[in-house]
């Protein structure tokens, strides 16, 4: 049930980017660049630091997705020669990243509010003096939420490695590029399943930091549960973190009939005929800005419209068992605070019920801040990767 999102009025990006640039270059600091294929990484002169900012236009942004799409495409085709057919995970190459000493439990972005995300280089917006080394892990494996896909990561991706981490996106099952039907998807094992078994193949002593964005929090949570071994920290990006016995229906039902854009965006599908229970959600395309992307560009939210999927209902239902093995994985929240799939009353909810160990606001961001805020969520990535 992970894509129950958000909307804003949006304002012309050209003038905000342009400004957002002004206010860096009086600082002293080079105007933003902006990111080209997820791919592959930015060759860039210093003489390009004094060149203005441009606005992302949305043929770049479609050509940075399509990139993406067709190098997995292509890497999974020639999987497919030698081994049986399976789509459900991008896999990416390494990076380095600061580390420091954690300072408040709770913390916040203090970037100004603004409907576009200023470009800047990753060097602006970490500390470069730990190397990759220093890093119990520079391994983040990214996890979508409902109706989502790998797709939807892709301006993290870009960030995390041109920082020299390593970045995996998995597809979860009958999501993104995966072939699998959603309304066969019959339960959360089921659909959680191209995760674990990723992190299944992990060498001895390998570990990642697990990323759930929406539904993709109590994805992660059964990973948790099921290999906390292979996992260093586990990030959940307003997400559902639940507690022992509750399923992802449990947490949305404590917002019932305060989120009516929610109850309006779901359309819920009956595979099986309609005196069955519903196999999966599907979310009416009209109302996805306002729900999911109300502070994300036009662009982004014209990429999800034509990329998201149903969401398989029988995972949603069903609820988490975890014990003391779950306990183990050190735990990260990112709360969204425009956000009008999962409130951010909800949030801190969820938080106070299970505290993580630490909690991070991330200002002026709706339920999608990959895209309404990929700069602010790729620092608090980075800062997390860096606490000892």
């Amino acid at each position: 049930m992970g894509n129950l999102c958000t909307c804003f009025s949006r304002k012309p990006v050209k003038k905000r980017r342009l400004a957002a640039a002004k206010r860096l270059t009086n600082h002293g600091h080079p105007p933003p660049s902006l990111p080209g294929s997820t791919a592959a990484r930015w060759n860039r002169s210093r003489s390009s630091r004094g060149d203005k900012v441009e606005a992302l236009s949305q043929e770049e942004a479609a050509a940075a997705a399509a990139a993406i799409l067709l190098r997995r495409r292509q890497q999974n085709g020639q999987a497919e020669r030698s081994a049986p057919f399976d789509r459900s995970a991008s896999h990416r190459y390494p990076s380095s990243g600061p580390k420091k000493q954690a300072a408040l439990p709770r913390s916040s972005s203090s970037r100004a509010r603004s409907l576009t995300d200023p470009l800047l280089q990753p060097q602006q917006l970490v500390n470069q003096e730990i190397k990759i080394d220093d890093l119990e892990t520079d391994h983040f494996v990214l996890v979508h939420g409902g109706g989502f896909g790998a797709w939807c990561w892709y301006k993290t991706i870009a960030y995390l490695e041109e920082g020299g981490f390593k970045v995996t996106a998995i597809d979860l099952t009958g999501s993104g590029i995966h072939s699998f039907d959603t309304n066969g998807v019959t339960s959360l094992s089921q659909y959680v399943k191209p995760l674990t078994d990723f992190l299944e193949k992990l060498a001895d002593g390998e570990k990642v930091i697990l990323v759930g964005h929406d539904f993709g929090g109590a994805c992660i949570s059964y990973a948790m549960e099921l290999l906390p071994s292979k996992i260093s920290k586990a990030i959940f990006v307003a997400a559902a973190m639940l507690t022992n016995g509750q399923s992802t229906l449990d947490m949305f039902a404590k917002q019932a009939g305060t989120n009516d854009l929610m109850q309006q965006t779901q359309i819920f599908l009956y595979a099986n005929g309609n005196d069955n229970p519903p196999t999966a959600i599907d979310l009416d395309k009209s109302l996805l800005k306002d729900l999911l992307f109300n502070r994300s560009p036009s662009k982004d939210v014209a990429l999800a419209s034509v990329s998201m999927r149903p969401i398989p209902f029988a995972p949603v239902l069903e609820k988490l068992s975890l014990s003391k093995k779950y306990g183990v994985v050190r735990r990260f929240y990112v709360e969204t605070s425009e956000d009008n799939a999962i409130s951010l009353e909800l949030q801190e909810s969820m938080v106070n019920a299970d505290p993580p160990e630490r909690v991070f606001l991330l200002r002026g961001s709706d339920h999608s801040p990959f895209f309404s805020k990929p700069q602010g969520l790729h620092k608090i990535l980075v800062e997390i990767s860096r606490i000892p």
